[in-house]
């Protein structure tokens, strides 16, 4: 639905009737703030600039009436073919196409994970499966500021501007296509974006997609009938720099939620969370096995609860 100039609005409910909590959406994980996006605290609102058919367009995200998220939309009011784009690809961004009540109904008797059933669970998505896989390769074996440094030299250098974009810097700017990436030599990856081992496999990703020899959008439209999660991990153990963890980080993204992301801030936060030094993998996996297909979603939500105040 459309309002007056460059308002437009989207009702917070899932496709089971479930609640939405807008706020905690935009605060699921850490790459929800990378480049093209950027979330405000202060306003409790995300910020991105969109890659759209008829050219980019920067929109900021928040609550609107009662029951409703809002979109303001940047620059002259959108027609309404490109109102339909922006709100489809807001839809997608927020998940909101997720039906998250069976996964309430999991939690009901969990005391640990209850409060989530008020709304809480949906991870964001970027705009495409690319620019979930090049993030996640950037949180690779890094620190993460090391990760914002080379997520800001991509959209900086090689992402399309928006009209009124600054001439510098990541505002107003997309995230970069596969070609803009494929085409950048060793030389940006080495001394701009400074990404270290990272760059050739970002080099190698945006080219096999380039080429036409890996479909990574269709591992995200995939369902799990057509692809099952140890399949889909499999295909993305194959692609260049996706390892153990990177896999179950991207299946993440793309609401494949069986594996669980064991890194050095989920171990260590789960044994703080219980009261331990520290948990052996095999007892954090037991402790979610029940919720099968949900159990890196009951896992992330757990560790994840105290970054929004109840």
């Amino acid at each position: 639905m459309s309002d007056a100039g460059g308002m437009l609005e989207f009702p917070l409910v899932g496709p089971g009737g479930e609640p939405v909590d807008l706020w905690r959406t935009l605060q699921s994980h850490g790459v929800a703030e990378l480049p093209p996006a950027r979330v405000d605290a202060a306003t409790r609102t995300m910020t991105i600039t969109l890659a759209l058919p008829g050219g980019p367009r920067v929109v900021t995200i928040g609550e609107g009436r009662p029951g409703f998220g809002r979109v303001i939309v940047a620059g002259p009011a959108p027609s309404e073919r490109e109102a339909d784009a922006i709100l489809a690809s807001v839809r997608h961004i927020l998940r909101l196409d997720e039906d998250l009540s069976p996964f309430y109904a999991m939690i009901a008797d969990d005391p640990d994970l209850t409060w989530a059933m008020r709304g809480a669970g949906r991870m964001t998505r970027c705009q495409s499966v690319f620019e979930e896989i090049v993030k996640t390769i950037c949180t690779t074996n890094c620190a993460w500021s090391a990760t914002v440094r080379m997520v800001n030299a991509l959209v900086e250098h090689l992402g399309e501007p928006a009209d009124g974009a600054p001439p510098t810097g990541v505002e107003g700017r997309t995230f970069p296509s596969p070609a803009a990436m494929a085409a950048a030599d060793e030389e940006f990856y080495r001394q701009v974006v400074r990404s270290g081992y990272r760059g050739r496999y970002l080099r190698a990703l945006a080219q096999l997609v380039v080429a036409g020899d890996v479909d990574l959008e269709w591992l995200g439209r995939a369902t799990p009938e057509e692809l099952s999660d140890e399949d889909l991990r499999k295909r993305l153990l194959a692609l260049p720099g996706v390892g153990p963890y990177a896999a179950a980080h991207i299946m993440m993204m793309l609401g494949r939620d069986s594996w669980l992301i064991l890194d050095s801030w989920t171990r260590p936060k789960y044994a703080r969370l219980v009261g331990r030094e520290s948990v052996p993998d095999a007892e954090i996996v037991e402790r979610f096995q029940p919720y099968g297909r949900y159990a890196g979603l009951a896992f992330w939500l757990f560790l994840t609860r105290d970054w929004v105040e109840d």
